[in-house]
Parts: C-alpha cells; structure tokens; sequence
C-alpha cells in the first residue's frame, strides 16, 4: 500500500519508520528542507514516560489569575477574535479536576510505556545517534502545597505502573547536588528513575537518513496547498510541486492539523501552546560540576532542563498566542534568568549574549485535556496523529506504531480509548 504521511516532525518521522518496516511504500511530505525542523527542532529534550501529569489538572484554576497578571509567569494569554481559541480555553477548563485529570494520567502512562518500549527498541537495534541517555528525572518544588500535590499524583500513577520517590531538600541536593544555588527554596522533590533525555532533531535526522536508504520518498521544501475528497475518502493532495495521490494518508502536522481538518470540515480540538527554549554549550561553563547531569523540572516556574551531549536544553513556558511563532524578547529574557539562578555555573552568559543561547520558540499541538488524537478520522484511508501538546517525543513511537497497525488492519497492541478523535 502507499502511504502519504503529512509532516515530517517527530510524530511523521516515526509513523514512517514504522510505516516502512510494515512494507508500506512511504512518502512523506514536508515543508522545511529537512525532517524535525518545526516543533520537534529544540524541544525540552526530555522523555518522560512515568511523569506525565496533564497541563489541566486539578490546581490548575486558582493560578490561572495570579498567572496571568505577573510578567514572570509561565502562561501568557493573548487574548484574540478568534472562535477556536476561546472554545479551545473554555474546553480546557472544563478539564482542571481531579476526575478528569486521572483518566487523562491513566491514558498518557499507557501510551507512554508502549513509546518506551518501542524506543528502546530502536535504540538497540538501529545505528543512530541523537545525545541520548537514561539518566532519570528530578521534579523540584518550592513550596509543601504543590510537594503535597504531587504526592497525591506519585500515589495514583504507582498504582499505574510508575516507579518514582518522594525526596526532602537534602535528598534532592545529594541526587543533583547542581541545585545547591537555590537549595533554600527547594521543599522536596519526586525521581522518577526511569526517564530519559535525547536531542529529538537529532533523532529525526538521523531516522531521515536512515528512511531515505529504505526506499522511503522524502518530499521536502513541499507545502500542502489543499486536500481532495471524494465518496468520503481523500483523492489526492495538491502540494506546491504537484498532486500527488496515494492508498492512505496520515495527518502528522502538529498545530496546522487543525486548520487542515477544518477544510475538510471536521473539527480537531486541538490549540497552539506556544514554548520557548534556550541551548547552551556546557563545554564553556565556569564550572562543570554546576551542569546538572540529570534531567531537573522546576514545577514553579514551568521550566524543565536536560543535558544533551555537551548541551544544556531549557525549556519552558506557554504562550496561548495561536499560530505565531516570533521569539518574544521579554519572555527570552525571563527563561535566561530563571535558568542563570538556577543554575549559574552552568548558564554565565550576559541575558543580551544571544549568540551563546541559541534561543527558540515552537507550537505544541495541545488539546484541552491533554491526550493525543490517533487513529480514524471521518474519512475512510485518512488517519490522525497529532495533538501531542508538550510530550510529542515521549509518545511519537507508540502513536506511529498504534497508527501503522490501524492502517494495515491490525489491532492496536494497546487500547485506545480516550485517544480517539470520537474518544
């Protein structure tokens, strides 16, 4: 069968791979020169399987105010005339509670111990290389009310498979002793030791190359202009170098999903989070011993940090801003300073030192309650992969894989209830 994957960011790359290994014959349509250039480019590089606690979740609410009147915090709405926002927000709010936000952990732990397996996989049997490591994950808090909190979310996810450990200020000190520089606002902290890290752009353009040598079409500099239907399946798609047709199509394109689904007039909740990003050369810090050699979240300030080979990734944040993807100089500046006092041996560039900080802003496709969209769509050969939000590289082999098998009529090795456009 031919399959014609739309978009080659981690999500397209891996639905590809497994695409390819089926015996599919795969194009894959992009509109960068190469595969992982858009979201996928210097996402916070973690993969966190066993903490996957959803944006929406019960606290969530009573920040929101606070959150949106201070220049320091890690949500910014920018509020526009514009339906899809307003019902994407109204729809988001609805899940902050603790019931929903249960059924969305059970899910996303689901999806996110078949990617690992399936990760784990591809590590050990194909030649790529992308910084990665297992070196486990370190949640911080600054205060007993969210320790408290999280405890309560380390207590549902263990009876969900989740391995993980509540640490005091010392433990967490003596785990990442890096932190030392704000020990006196750390309250606790929770490991969880099976989590990795990897430069997800390095994956794709490894796994591009490793596609391309499979047979695998790569239509690259290659936008989609406009879908045709016909008897309630695709015909074609029209793209700036031609039609091109095929058996099966799959929608891989992250935040532009959405407008794709609207011109084919089904609706996909799915909304841009806007988040930034900075990556360092630890080579040049004043300190090695001040890089931090595990993967740190700082669950105050939304900000997450991973060591990628000799580079430290920063990631944070979330613009509510639709589809712009200009790099905000105020909200830069915020994640340079936040990252310089958490981590100051580390990170001792001058906040205006751009050149040094590799700055960089890309749209998470989120969903109101956090769960991605696979699998059928309203038209019969077209499926969907997107809606991933922040943890796209976590989940990217296991929604391929889950999508593949779909396509070649198979059953899922997984459930996917809860993950389905119909739910």
């Amino acid at each position: 069968m031919k399959v014609a994957v739309l978009g080659a960011g981690v999500i397209g790359i891996t639905t590809a791979y497994y695409l390819n290994q089926a015996g599919h014959d795969v194009v894959l349509i992009e509109r960068n020169a190469e595969a992982g250039l858009g979201t996928s480019y210097a996402n916070g590089g973690q993969l966190s399987y066993s903490y996957v606690a959803p944006l929406a979740g019960p606290g969530v609410v009573p920040k929101i105010p606070p959150w949106l009147l201070r220049r320091d915090s890690p949500l910014r709405f920018y509020p526009k005339f514009d339906i899809d926002q307003w019902r994407w927000c109204l729809a988001f709010l609805a899940a902050c509670n603790r019931p929903q936000s249960e059924i969305t952990t059970v899910h996303l732990l689901r999806l996110a111990y078949y990617s690992r397996d399936l990760i784990h996989r591809i590590i050990a049997e194909e030649p790529i290389h992308f910084d990665y490591r297992r070196n486990g994950k370190l949640v911080i808090f600054s205060d007993n009310e969210s320790l408290d909190d999280a405890k309560r979310t380390l207590d549902f996810q263990r009876e969900h498979g989740s391995q993980q450990e509540v640490f005091n200020r010392q433990q967490v000190l003596d785990k990442e002793p890096a932190l030392r520089h704000i020990a006196a606002r750390i309250s606790g902290g929770i490991y969880t030791p099976s989590e990795d890290a990897g430069d997800c752009h390095d994956f794709c353009v490894a796994m591009e190359k490793l596609l391309r040598a499979r047979g695998v079409t790569f239509m690259t500099n290659t936008s989609i202009e406009r879908i045709h239907t016909e008897n309630g399946a695709v015909k074609s798609v029209a793209t700036s170098k031609g039609e091109m047709t095929a058996d099966a199509y799959v929608i891989a394109l992250g935040a532009a999903a959405a407008g794709i689904a609207e011109s084919l007039n089904f609706y996909l909740p799915i909304y841009p989070l806007k988040g930034y990003s900075l990556t360092l050369d630890t080579k040049s810090a004043s300190n090695v011993a001040g890089v931090p050699g595990i993967s740190v979240t700082d669950s105050k300030f939304k900000v997450v940090y991973a060591l990628l080979g000799d580079e430290l990734r920063v990631a944070g944040m979330a613009d509510i801003a639709g589809h712009d993807r200009s790099l905000k100089a105020d909200r830069v500046a915020l994640l340079v300073a936040q990252a310089k006092a958490t981590f100051p041996d580390a990170t001792h560039y001058e906040i205006d030192d751009y050149s040094n900080l590799k700055p960089w802003a890309g749209l998470r496709p989120a969903t109101p309650k956090g769960t991605p969209i696979i699998g059928a769509s309203p038209y019969k050969n077209l499926f969907l992969n997107t809606g991933h939000g922040a943890l796209g590289w976590t989940l990217a082999c296991a929604c391929a894989k889950v999508v593949t098998d779909l396509i070649g009529d198979k059953p899922a090795a997984i459930s996917l209830k809860g993950l389905t456009l119909n739910g």
